[in-house]
């Protein structure tokens, strides 16, 4: 009995770890993808649609997730965030010599618009740098090393405990219970002038926009406040728009990668 006992609170124990470091969850990410194929060019439909076996950006957007569970792919694990101290600048932090999520995006697309590799490697990173994207504009991916990017962040929702990161990877998106292409159908109707302002910047404005949106969120929440209603009617505008600048701004760099 006792074995048994262990051997269930060694599995939750796992189980827990795995699940709060998730990103965006599920759907959150194919919302992204989905809103992402709508400004890809008739090119880069083609040859993203021939490189990943005719499978859509939504389908494959939780790869990077997905792959988790497998010990070899261990190795990515850090490729899904980047951390330093508020008030400091990346570029002047010290660097996890593991990579981030800012070295991920580069190497993926570096490794796509290679001519010397292979077609299935050119479809992993493919395949994670759709995803990397998507956690690029969840603000606590662009966190802080001391709470593991709010993974060690407690707080209440609606009475039950859970951490700041899993709020923002899928509590708030679960709240409204809406399917990924419900999510991407109902967002907002931006302006042509809006959208090319979403699509300029650089990698690193998009990083510190995320960073400045984090820093907002930790000056306006404490450790083991009760989120609900209110929490949600401040933010849940800014989660979809961060799903929507997600999907234009990734399909910005596949259209520059496939033409």
């Amino acid at each position: 009995m006792k074995t048994a006992q262990l051997l269930f609170v060694i599995l939750f124990t796992i189980h827990f770890t795995f699940a709060s470091e998730k990103d965006w969850g599920s759907t959150g990410h194919r919302a992204t993808g989905e809103i992402a194929q709508e400004y890809l060019t008739k090119k880069a439909k083609r040859n993203i649609k021939k490189l990943l076996n005719g499978h859509s950006l939504a389908f494959v957007s939780t790869y990077g997730d997905d792959i988790k569970s497998d010990r070899k792919y261990n190795k990515y694990n850090p490729w899904h965030y980047v951390n330093f101290p508020f008030g400091t600048r990346y570029e002047n932090s010290d660097k996890n010599e593991k990579g981030d999520i800012i070295t991920a995006i580069h190497t993926c697309i570096d490794i796509l618009k290679s001519e010397s590799t292979s077609t299935a490697e050119k479809a992993f990173h493919l395949k994670l740098l759709i995803h990397f994207m998507g956690d690029l504009h969840q603000p606590l991916h662009i966190g802080l090393a001391d709470d593991r990017g709010g993974n060690d962040f407690q707080v209440r929702w609606f009475n039950e405990g859970t951490n700041l990161h899993s709020v923002w990877d899928s509590k708030m998106i679960d709240y409204y219970n809406m399917s990924y292409t419900e999510l991407a159908e109902n967002k907002d109707c931006l302006s042509d002038t809006e959208i090319e302002q979403i699509k300029k910047g650089s990698l690193m404005d998009w990083v510190y926009e995320s960073r400045t949106l984090c820093e907002n969120i930790y000056a306006n929440t404490t450790i083991g406040e009760e989120l609900g209603y209110q929490y949600v009617y401040k933010y849940i505008d800014i989660v979809r728009m961060q799903l929507e600048k997600g999907g234009i701004r990734l399909a910005v760099v596949l259209n520059e990668i496939f033409g």
